[in-house]
């Protein structure tokens, strides 16, 4: 299973990407904001959460590219689209030509998160699906912790190009991922399911595993569910057969932004001043930030296969509840800062190992072979869609409410509807091959 590893690691590195230009702007927020002279509306719509915007179009219409051109195509434009926003993003000539290059960049996202987790969870095993997939999630915070260290060492060392470089500086990853994910081979369930290329799938599972007997029953048990799929009427992605994943997708992906994790990671540098750090400390704080996302992300990893899906769900939200009650008390009662920053580390410890770990693989299991392209995009486009609405309003909800506290306790109160969701609605995915889950979830 070597070469499933390799390819999984090269393809989750868009997750690096991912993570690296999703938080990078918290460092060039405030310098932007006083170059350009930007009022609230603007700074908010247009310079942070336009890359989110196009992180919607790019998840809304990713799983076209990906169901049509293949997965591996789609995965080597993303790489470009990261490589030319950066590039333009650091030689931005006015607030609107920077907003045009981050929207690009925001394609890039938002199509990684579909074709990405997708693309792994097809050349997996059942037993391996949720580590490998959740390597994805792993490069997303790995990708954060480096962006929040490069702002860091960044801040300070070319003056009024400060945040030039921060941004500029994704090019060099963006362009060796490029490189490295034309060396992976396609999809074999696309092969066999979209193409209907058995030959070449099978040749690509006969590489993805040790015997050439697991290979054999993998492509027989494709073969099956395709010629199922082919035995009946061609059916949407927008129909009762469905409506279960669907809804599925749609809760678990808004749950995930109503935690105020991109709130929090947007404007970490000015949610810590607030709390009473200075400038370059509230920076340094934003690191300890991307640290502890990537140690939890490593719990995360360890246990999603062995607890399950639903167990770090309990988890991850039962601590989102307390930390978040704890950091709203501490910005009404204006606590001493490191006690403010230490609820904000346990919010993003309990992010890391139960909704982040979670969300890119349970999406790409519940949908069958012949709409997982769409069905990603549903759960995407829902993900950044509240996602963009709320960094979009975090400059004006700021103002609004200075003090802090009632905007920390929306988003615990939230939580506790997903505690409510992941009991009763849920189900558990662990330790099932994907055409398995599509006959429970889909009968």
């Amino acid at each position: 299973m070597r070469n499933v590893q390799k390819w999984s690691w090269v393809v989750a590195v868009a997750g690096f990407l991912f993570g690296f230009d999703t938080v990078v702007i918290s460092g060039a927020n405030e310098p932007i904001r006083e170059l350009w002279n930007t009022s609230a509306w603007f700074h908010g719509t247009f310079i942070m959460s336009m890359a989110l915007w196009g992180t919607v179009l790019g998840s809304l219409f990713g799983g076209k590219p990906t169901d049509l051109l293949g997965r591996k195509p789609t995965l080597v434009w993303i790489g470009v689209l990261y490589s030319v926003s950066a590039i333009g993003s650091m030689l931005a000539w006015d607030p609107y030509s920077f907003s045009f290059f981050r929207f690009i960049g925001g394609v890039g996202v938002g199509a990684s998160s579909v074709a990405a987790p997708a693309y792994i969870s097809e050349i997996s095993s059942a037993a391996s699906r949720g580590r490998l997939v959740a390597l994805y999630q792993f490069n997303i915070v790995f990708g954060i912790l480096i962006a929040f260290f490069s702002n860091f060492l960044l801040s300070g060392v070319g003056g009024d190009w400060d945040w030039r470089l921060m941004l500029g500086v994704e090019a060099i990853p963006a362009v060796i991922y490029t490189f490295m994910v034309l060396t992976v081979p396609e999809s074999p369930r696309w092969l066999a399911v979209k193409k209907g290329d058995t030959a070449a799938a099978q040749k690509v599972l006969q590489e993805l595993f040790d015997s050439e007997e697991e290979a054999a029953e993998t492509l027989q048990a494709i073969q099956a569910d395709a010629a199922e799929t082919a035995s009946k009427p061609e059916v949407p992605l927008f129909s009762r057969n469905f409506r279960f994943p669907l809804l599925l997708a749609f809760l678990l992906a808004m749950f995930n932004q109503l935690s105020g994790i991109n709130f929090i990671l947007y404007y970490a540098p000015e949610i810590l001043e607030n709390a009473g750090f200075a400038g370059k400390e509230s920076l340094l704080s934003s690191v300890s930030l991307g640290g502890i996302n990537l140690l939890f992300t490593f719990v995360g990893l360890y246990f999603i296969d062995r607890l399950g899906r639903k167990q770090l769900m309990y988890i991850g939200s039962i601590g989102y509840i307390l930390s978040l009650c704890m950091v709203a008390f501490a910005f009404d009662s204006q606590a001493d800062p490191m006690f403010t920053l230490t609820f904000i580390l346990m919010f993003i410890a309990s992010h890391a190992m139960g909704q982040g770990a979670v969300i890119w693989v349970f999406i790409s299991e519940i949908f069958p072979n012949s709409v997982r392209g769409a069905g990603q995009s549903w759960g995407t486009g829902t993900h950044w869609v509240f996602a963009a609405m709320i960094t979009l309003l975090g400059p004006v909800v700021m103002e609004a409410f200075p003090e802090g506290w009632p905007i920390f306790a929306f988003f615990a109160a939230c939580m506790v509807l997903q505690l409510v969701f992941t009991h009763w609605m849920m189900p558990e995915t662990k330790g099932k091959s994907l055409e398995e889950l599509q006959h429970e979830l889909h009968k």
